[in-house]
């Protein structure tokens, strides 16, 4: 996990030698964090691209299992994508929600997290970040969204965002009968359990489109919102300044709503 503010990393490199490491950004929504060591003439492996991935291809997994095993080197298949779980530390503290990311039955052991998943060409794609209780399963954050990171933080010295500015729930069959609503798919726009956990944020882009509570926004771009197809995932693929059509209902009636999306603040 990267939400720790206060921890220091060390690099070690095959040569012996030890880095202290900068953190220059950490992303605690995908347990992702840019460091950099005050190294020259390093090698480096390059990004693959993971959203042409195809289940039962080859994945290929480097790390330092149990902290003791420098550079095991495990193989197995891409067992599944878009996958969406919950990860946690091993105390229990702290749990986050993963989405589309990769599965893969590459053996994958505590301390392992952090390192890449490969191709056969040995290029990345996904960084590796949590296993499943079971045997053979684990999962990896997909290379083309750690590039995206990598490549804000290298343009822009920080992560940049795009941002939508709602809170919502997720429509499925119980919650559609439980609500008498007319779908059973799509998001809701409904505030959070705290009085300041507002539905849709002041000044944000959903504000500024015209979104209220209790809207439910079905597509985003044609691309339906039925809980196999996040919203969270479609808008962290998008950048600042992008326009995204929403197909809603709004007070029972259907529409199609523009909005640019903006830069999220640092919360």
């Amino acid at each position: 996990m990267v939400n720790d503010e206060d921890a220091e990393y060390t690099v070690f490199l095959n040569d012996g030698s030890e880095h202290s490491a900068k953190v220059l950004a950490s992303d605690p929504l995908n347990d992702i964090a840019i460091l950099k060591i005050d190294a020259k003439d390093l090698p480096y492996l390059n990004f693959g691209d993971s959203d042409k991935l195809m289940p039962g291809q080859t994945a290929i997994a480097i790390g330092n299992p149990l902290l003791e095993f420098e550079n095991s080197v495990s193989v197995g298949v891409v067992s599944g994508l878009g996958r969406s779980v919950v990860a946690g530390d091993r105390f229990g503290g702290f749990s986050e929600q993963l989405e589309g990311v990769i599965q893969t039955d590459a053996a994958i052991n505590p301390g392992n997290s952090g390192g890449p998943l490969l191709n056969l060409n040995g290029e990345v794609i996904g960084v590796n970040v949590a296993v499943a209780s079971a045997e053979n399963i684990a999962f990896s954050i997909p290379a083309n969204l750690v590039k995206q990171i990598f490549d804000s933080v290298k343009e822009h010295g920080k992560i940049v965002r795009a941002f939508l500015g709602i809170r919502y729930v997720q429509i499925n069959e119980k919650m559609k009968e439980a609500n008498n609503l007319s779908v059973d798919y799509g998001v809701l726009v409904s505030k959070g359990e705290k009085p300041e956990d507002l539905a849709v944020i002041p000044g944000s882009p959903a504000d500024k489109a015209g979104l209220v509570e209790n809207d439910i926004i079905l597509e985003i771009d044609g691309k339906k919102l039925d809980g196999e197809t996040s919203m969270a995932r479609i808008i962290s693929e998008k950048k600042v300044g992008d326009s995204i059509k929403l197909k809603m209902l709004s007070r029972g009636k259907e529409k199609t709503v523009t909005v640019r999306l903006e830069e999220m603040k640092n919360e």
